[in-house]
Formats: structure tokens, C-alpha cells, sequence
């Protein structure tokens, strides 16, 4: 059930994603009517939120049984008149999947209205409460205490501090504020915490805001399958190229019952400690984590730094994971992205600088895993066509567990090829209305089916090094 218009692009950009769901391979194979209406379908599933919550239990510190149940508590202090449960997935072990109610009707509309932005809206839908810089807008009337209904401006013409705005605006659901608009607005050094406690979202999911913070790490289901697929051993050494802000990374050591060594690179500083804190929270000591650019991750030489830090010599890493800085087309939800067509389409470069590195990094019978969140042809199936291509001691391999669908035809690969993909198109089922009537009658094998399909769009890819790279660089 669609209550939000679909994702809001720029003109350009739908056509570009648009040529590339219609491209000629998919309509030879259904109709470009149909091959059309499942480009509808997409954008309109991406401006909606995904019909599950995951969260990954650290089973470093906390069995998945205990983490279930105080979870179930957590859960009913915060929906006391409700019955929400939390589901074991059978394939991925630890990890539990919350149903998320609605779209709910019959929400009342206040007089006093807030304005937030496309991103804080988008954290809203998915649970969380709005803090104060988020906050565009608020009605010249609104005080503490009042119950105010809350909108996202998914156009970013909401000037900040208006006390009325007319422009396209989309209801997100009601809460109560915790300040004034004079407070929110009056100039001050900058508040930062809970602006508006949300009690009547139009979504709703459970806020994990300081939630068993030693146990959990929210993540999507996708981002949770990659790390399956890399498939950690204990005692290995696993380079994670692009780590922030750690979720793979921390789930990478947890895999491996913190026994080896996982290196985390990031360029930003403030996301290397990010990494840190998440590993220190965690508990997980197998961690170290260096602000440094991956593309230049390659020691030339043949002297190693004793400390462990980058860059590496060649083929020093049993696993890497890739996953790469990409547009981020298949984020959910997502009501407007403002990003220009060469935005869009500026990071095809930067990944294969990343991808081959991380050859030439990888030891001889080692994993490479290469993932991205987006939906574009050109950040996926053609970088793995490409990389087939330019690394001949690169074969695909089957992938644990196979849980998306194959890969997208258009960029050159055989049928057995994009059979060794996974492709997460959540497009393939009908957005879903979810109460609490439906839940109580659904079975779990219905609702886990459900939840690996209706999540966010993602891709993966896993391949083997066959042969040794240091002797040659195919890219010289």
C-alpha cells in the first residue's frame, strides 16, 4: 500500500536509472510495459520503509536466545498494549527481524505542525525521535508539551526557522514536543538532543536509541548477509576496506569469536573512531582500525611496518571485503535525492581503483566480497564483468546463504554468471500493510520470506583469487 509519492529524483537521473530497467536484455524478455511498471514499482518501494527492523545480535558477548527475550521486554515497555514479536531468521543465526506496523491509519492531524527535513524524515519512518537540528520548522504557536504533527519537507524548500510552510510536504505521523519553537529557535549555541518524542508514527518501529547497546547493532538485512558470505575463519587476516562506521566490521570479528586479525580503513577520522567505539562497545579486541585512504593500501616495497599499519605489502590478506562507496540508490526510505546524473554516476572510477588494490592485496586461494547499496547496473554487474575481464585469476563463487535474487542482465554476463550474484530488488513484492491483526495470523515462515525480499535495494558479489597477482599488474 503506497501512502507517499515515489522517490523524488531529478528529471535526468530517473531517466538514467530508467534506461537501465528497460534496458533491451529485460524487455526482450518480458515487455517494456512490464519491464516499466516494475520501474514504478521500485521507485515507489524506495520512498517507503522496509516491512522489517534488523538487528544483528553480538554473539561475542550474548547468546541470541537471551538477547530475544530481553528484546521482547524492551519491546513491551515501549508498545505496552501491543504484541510485536521478534523472529529468529533460520538462515542467518544471529540475527532477529521485528515486523514494522503500519502504514497506520486514522491518525489525527494537529494544528501545530513541525517541518523536518528528507533525511530526518527518513529516520523517522524507520523509528527513531527527532532531535533538535532536524527540525526546519514549527508552528509560532508551539510549546512545550504539545502534541504536534510532524512532516518532512522532501524538497528542501522549508526555509529554516518559518513558522508556516505550503510547499510539498509528507505526514510522517504525531509526537510530542519537548521544547518551545522559542527555544528550538532562538539563536543559542546549538541544542542537540530530543526535540519531538514521536508517539504516533504512521510507521511504527521500535527506537534503539541507547537499546542493549552492548548486544545490538541495527543493521539492514542485506548488510547483515554480506559478512555471511565473506565467511570469516578464526586466525585469519581480513582487511574491511571502507569499514565505517563498523557494523561489517565488528560483525566480521564477532564471526570469527575474535580470534585473528580484522583491519578497518576509513579516509574521514571522525568515522575510524566511530569504528573504535562501536568495537570497544562490543567488546571485540581482534579490531584495528586506521584513518587511511584504501586506494592507497598497496606497499610498493618489501618492508613491512611492525605496527600493523597501512599500506600492506601484496597479498598479505586471506578475505577483504569491498564495500564500496557508492550512490546509494537502493537506500530505503528515500523520498528525495537531490543528487545530479554526474553524481549519480561518479563512482565507477573510484570503486575500481578500490577493487583492484584489493587484488593485488589478497593472498593466492583468498575471498574477495564486493558489495554496494545502490541499484545501478554500472556500480554492479559491470564492475563484476569488468573485473572477470581485467583480473583473470578472479573466478565467482556460489555465495552462503543465497538469499537475494540473480543479477540484472545488461552488462554482459551469462545466465550461470548472474546466478552467482545477488541482486536485493525490493520491488519483487507488493508493498505490504502490516497491523496487528495480520501479525497475529501470519506464519514466521511467511513473514522471514517477506523480510528477504522486502528490504533495501543492495548487491553482492563473491570471488576467489586463483592464482598469485605479484609478479603482474594487469593495470600497467
Amino acid at each position: 500500500m503506497s501512502v507517499f509519492p515515489k522517490v523524488s529524483l531529478r528529471p535526468e537521473v530517473e531517466n538514467y536509472l530508467k534506461e537501465i530497467f528497460t534496458n533491451q536484455e529485460i524487455v526482450s524478455s518480458s515487455s517494456k510495459q512490464e519491464a516499466e511498471r516494475k520501474f514504478e514499482a521500485l521507485l515507489n518501494h524506495l520512498a517507503h520503509p522496509p516491512s522489517f527492523t534488523t538487528v544483528r545480535v553480538n554473539t561475542h558477548l550474548a547468546s541470541v536466545h537471551n538477547v530475544k527475550n530481553l528484546l521482547l521486554d524492551e519491546l513491551q515497555k515501549q508498545f505496552s498494549e501491543l504484541s510485536i514479536p521478534v523472529i529468529e531468521h533460520p538462515d542467518l543465526p544471529d540475527i532477529l527481524l521485528i515486523p514494522v506496523i503500519g502504514p497506520r491509519k486514522n491518525i489525527k492531524r494537529q494544528q501545530c505542525e513541525a517541518i523536518v527535513g528528507a533525511q530526518c524524515g527518513s529516520a523517522v519512518l524507520r523509528g527513531a525521535h527527532i532531535y533538535v537540528p532536524g527540525i526546519v520548522s514549527a508552528s509560532k504557536f508551539m510549546k512545550a508539551g504539545d502534541v504536534v504533527s510532524v512532516y518532512s519537507d522532501i524538497k528542501g524548500k522549508c526555509k529554516k526557522g518559518a513558522k508556516e510552510f505550503d510547499g510539498e510536504k509528507v505526514f510522517l505521523g504525531n509526537g510530542i514536543s519537548n521544547l518551545s519553537r522559542k527555544e528550538i529557535f532562538n539563536g543559542l549555541p546549538e541544542l542537540k538532543g530530543v526535540g519531538i518524542r514521536m508517539t504516533e508514527p504512521i510507521y511504527l518501529s521500535p527506537s534503539f536509541d541507547n537499546v542493549l547497546p552492548s548486544y545490538l547493532f541495527l543493521q539492514n538485512l542485506p548488510s547483515a548477509i554480506v559478512t555471511h558470505v565473506l565467511n570469516p575463519q578464526p586466525g585469519e587476516k581480513i582487511l574491511d576496506m571502507c569499514a565505517a562506521p563498523g557494523g561489517k566490521t565488528t560483525h566480521i570479528a564477532s564471526l570469527m569469536h575474535d580470534q585473528g586479525e580484522v583491519i578497518a580503513l576509513d579516509k574521514i577520522s571522525s568515522k575510524v573512531e566511530k569504528v573504535k567505539q562501536n568495537a570497544s562497545l562490543l567488546g571485540l579486541n581482534s579490531i584495528k582500525a586506521f584513518c587511511f585512504d584504501a586506494t592507497k593500501a598497496l606497499k610498493p616495497d618489501i618492508i613491512e611496518d611492525p605496527s600493523g599499519a597501512p599500506p600492506f605489502l601484496p597479498e598479505s590478506f586471506d578475505r577483504i571485503l569491498l564495500d564500496a562507496p557508492c550512490s546509494g540508490m537502493g537506500q530505503r526510505p528515500n523520498m528525495a535525492c537531490t543528487w545530479t546524473l554526474k553524481e549519480v554516476t561518479s563512482y565507477q572510477p573510484l570503486q575500481r581503483k578500490l577493487f583492484t588494490v584489493a587484488v593485488q592485496l589478497l593472498k593466492p586461494g583468498g575471498v574477495l566480497v564486493y558489495s554496494t547499496c545502490t541499484i545501478t547496473l554500472a556500480e554492479n554487474e559491470e564492475q563484476v564483468s569488468w573485473a572477470l575481464t581485467t583480473y583473470p585469476c578472479l573466478q565467482l563463487q556460489p555465495q552462503e546463504p543465497q538469499i537475494g535474487g540473480k543479477g540484472m542482465v545488461g552488462a554482459g554476463l551469462s545466465l550461470e554468471q548472474l546466478r552467482l550474484l545477488q541482486r536485493f530488488d525490493p520491488s519483487v513484492v507488493p508493498l505490504q500493510n502490516i497491523d496487528i491483526d495480520s501479525l497475529r495470523d501470519a506464519r514466521a515462515q511467511d513473514m522471514i520470506q517477506l523480510a528477504n525480499k522486502d528490504c533495501i535495494g543492495f548487491f553482492i558479489a563473491k570471488f576467489v583469487k586463483c592464482e598469485s597477482t605479484s609478479e603482474r599488474d594487469p593495470q600497467k
